[in-house]
């Protein structure tokens, strides 16, 4: 549970920081979302993905190389999975707990 939301956190807040333009329309306008690159905490975004990707999965292992995946589908993927993961695992150790402690519905 600590590694996925720790490795969720980390990639969120270097995402945020660092993250290169991406091309949102695919015409190749690239649309800036981290602090390095002008924007402030209010304007500044990560869930932005290129429309040619969308929102779906794209493992990094599919890219050609890291720069094609942070400009096609970023980290986007990568933060959600790892925290959706770290989520199951914190209630699997819940119900572990509640059944070790005799609570039964």
């Amino acid at each position: 549970m600590i590694p996925t939301l720790l490795t969720a956190t980390s990639v969120f807040i270097i995402a945020f920081i660092a993250t290169p333009p991406i091309d949102i329309n695919g015409i190749r306008e690239l649309v800036s979302r981290s602090l390095l690159y002008g924007n402030n905490i209010i304007s500044g975004a990560i869930i932005l993905t290129s429309a040619a990707i969308g929102l779906h999965f794209y493992p990094i292992w599919e890219a050609v190389s890291v720069d094609e995946w942070l400009y096609n589908g970023d980290p986007y993927e990568l933060i959600v999975l790892h925290f959706l993961l770290g989520v199951a695992c914190y209630m699997g150790r819940e119900w572990e707990l509640s059944f070790r402690l005799g609570m039964r519905p």
